[in-house]
């Protein structure tokens, strides 16, 4: 008979092999990806380039120009990109982050040779119309407005502030005033700059045999026509970095009964040689359900309904952030929890069976995390945009596996002291 109260048996990751994707370079200077996958017959294009918060030469200007990418080309309005998408049953996208831009087509694969010309339009020659650019400016200052009333946002936005510095493009605020004055002269200088194909990764993923020539040929007629008049790309902006030890700093909101707290400090890059074994250190700290905040601060203490720590990397600058939301009145009694299980960290080795379950679990979302072809898109472009190693992530599934508890031990006494973290309180 099943015994429901015995777990059934693990069994150790031996390896991890993930499909290398073929790699060309169009007579434009972009790089082209190819990862198949046919198991479904669709696929996913991404046009990946240097034009996020890091290169704009302007605030602003990044998350409007990508913004405003599909709502109207030169020869199309916003109306009939979007109709043109949805006939097809496919989907487009384009978004800002921190260092990149990217635009996003998923469909099926019979369809990409009719959504080819749109895709390459819209990277082309956006036209930045002024309706579309007042209305997005106001969507974008709206939803602002709305995400300043939060007290997670404000404790984040106050924690990049604190720890690349106010003028950093990490740390920088969103200014409404000033973002509400860009033009769409400002748009299309900064297009002309950060959206050139010599500085692109395309990469096309899924159901690709039957297309990867087209779009090699439709991408290499790629020309960013702004460029003509001698515009240069734009370098990225040196990463200013402004923290010291020990600081805290609070942000009041006036009536909140909430508060949330963020506390971190600069990490070493992926490419560090101690990554597997940090990852797996900040796992056990707060990477999942099980973790030692988790236990503590919301299944003992009752402080909280969730609790994490994660590693944040940028091509840039790297971080530890942890993060909480919790009752104004327990900030005090969280804080000493947070730093009492750092501490417990350098003092006490971990278990034996506590290493093996959190490596199982590590293991585990790993495995999972790549069992799509688009999810071993997302880790090779991970990977390409960090400058990672090829072997990568066989090699962090291999030391995640060898890793010991005097390792992670050692990791926390270098960088889990409390005393070395910058602490962030939004709320009353």
């Amino acid at each position: 008979m099943l015994n429901r109260l015995v777990p059934p048996p693990s069994h150790p990751l031996t390896s991890l092999v993930l499909p290398v994707p073929t790699v060309r370079t169009l007579p434009n200077g972009a790089r082209l990806h190819l990862l198949a996958g046919a198991a479904q017959p669709v696929l996913r294009l991404q046009v990946v380039l240097p034009a996020g918060k890091a290169h704009e030469p302007t605030p602003g200007l990044a998350q409007l120009a990508a913004r405003l990418l599909t709502e109207g080309t030169a020869t199309r309005s916003a109306r009939q990109v979007a109709d043109e998408v949805a006939f097809y049953g496919a989907s487009l996208d384009a978004e800002a982050g921190p260092d990149h831009a990217t635009l996003t087509l998923y469909c099926l694969s019979r369809h990409l040779p009719a959504l080819l010309p749109l895709l390459a339009e819209v990277l082309a020659t956006p036209a930045f119309g002024a309706e579309e650019l007042a209305q997005t400016k106001t969507r974008i200052s709206q939803n602002m407005r709305v995400e300043r009333q939060k007290t997670s946002f404000l404790a984040g936005e106050e924690f990049n502030k604190q720890l690349f510095g106010s003028d950093s493009a990490y740390g920088r605020a969103f200014d409404e005033a000033s973002f509400n004055e860009l033009s769409a002269d400002e748009l299309r200088a900064f297009h002309a700059a950060a959206y050139a194909p010599a500085g692109a990764d395309i990469l096309l993923s899924g159901d690709v045999a039957a297309v990867a020539d087209l779009v090699a040929e439709t991408m290499s007629d790629w020309v960013n026509e702004r460029m003509r008049g001698g515009t240069r790309p734009v370098s990225a902006q040196a990463f200013i970095h402004s923290f010291t030890h020990s600081p805290s700093h609070s942000v009041t909101v006036p009536g909140s009964m909430q508060a949330s707290i963020r506390m971190g400090r600069p990490w070493p890059a992926l490419t560090g040689p101690d990554t597997p074994e940090l990852l797996l250190l900040v796992k056990v700290l707060g990477g999942y359900f099980g973790s030692r905040l988790m236990r503590n601060i919301r299944e003992d203490k009752g402080f909280t309904y969730g609790i994490h720590a994660s590693v944040v990397p940028r091509a840039g600058a790297t971080s530890l952030v942890i993060g909480t939301d919790i009752k104004g009145d327990s900030v005090t009694a969280t804080r000493h929890e947070i730093a009492l299980e750092m501490r417990r960290l350098q003092d006490e080795p971990l278990a034996d069976d506590e290493l093996e379950i959190v490596k199982n679990y590590t293991l585990g979302k790993l495995l999972g995390e790549t069992a799509t072809v688009f999810e071993q898109a997302d880790k090779y472009r991970q990977a390409l945009l960090l400058g990672l190693p090829a072997d990568y992530y066989p090699e962090l599934a291999r030391r995640t596996q060898a890793a010991t508890a005097a390792q992670l031990q050692a990791l926390a006494q270098q960088y889990l002291s409390p005393d070395d973290m910058l602490t962030v309180v939004a709320g009353a």
